[in-house]
């Protein structure tokens, strides 16, 4: 049920990337359009989009934190033993929530405890600034808890390293995948199995 309800909010964290990303194209087409075309445009387009691509970046970091795309440099990490690996990376990662902490709480006293307060509104779309800017408090957020779960995963030895991933050992496993289904005798997906002689 746990694992259940977490892929879940994975997938509904990717479709809203995803929408994050289509709309700012969508919007940046469609306003391309409007003024070379058509000779208009919507006032608001470019503050819509600033706000789409404020978000994906904030919810990227903590994405880019859950599949370990985050660029990082392990060369002199992997000389030293596997104990010296767990506690360098514990030691980074700790670096990471202090580092998100810090901004989840200067997020915090800036969203709620001033632009809240004021009631501003943004300039062209006329919403409540404290809405668009929140992102920063649910990025911020989900980034120390994923922190949190890889430092957890490196104490009970379930992985080695931390924030970031190898890219020449999941080439590998992604091709090796790829030659599994491509054998042959495995009916359909695995290719046609050798004929057999006709009976005499």
């Amino acid at each position: 049920m746990y694992r259940k309800i977490v892929t879940t909010l994975h997938r509904v964290e990717e479709g809203f990337l995803a929408f994050l990303l289509a709309g700012m194209a969508i919007i940046t087409f469609t306003q391309v359009v409007a003024r070379y075309v058509f000779s208009t445009g919507a006032i608001w387009a470019l503050e819509l989009t600033t706000f789409f691509f404020a978000w994906l970046v904030i919810l990227g970091m903590s994405y880019g934190i859950r599949v370990h795309t985050h660029i990082g440099v392990d060369a002199f990490v992997r000389l030293f033993s596997h104990p010296a690996q767990r506690v360098l990376a514990l030691l980074a990662t700790a670096a990471g929530l202090s580092y998100a902490g810090l901004l989840l709480y200067g997020s915090w006293d800036q969203t709620f405890g001033v632009i809240y307060d004021i009631e501003m509104e943004s300039e062209d779309l006329k919403v409540p600034l404290w809405i668009p800017l929140s992102v920063l408090v649910v990025g911020f957020s989900t980034m120390i808890v994923r922190l949190l779960v890889i430092a957890w995963n490196i104490i009970v030895h379930k992985q080695t390293g931390g924030l970031i991933g190898d890219e020449g050992k999941d080439a590998i496993d992604q091709f090796a995948g790829e030659e599994d289904a491509e054998k042959p005798g495995e009916g359909k997906t695995g290719g046609e199995s050798a004929p057999t002689e006709p009976a005499k």
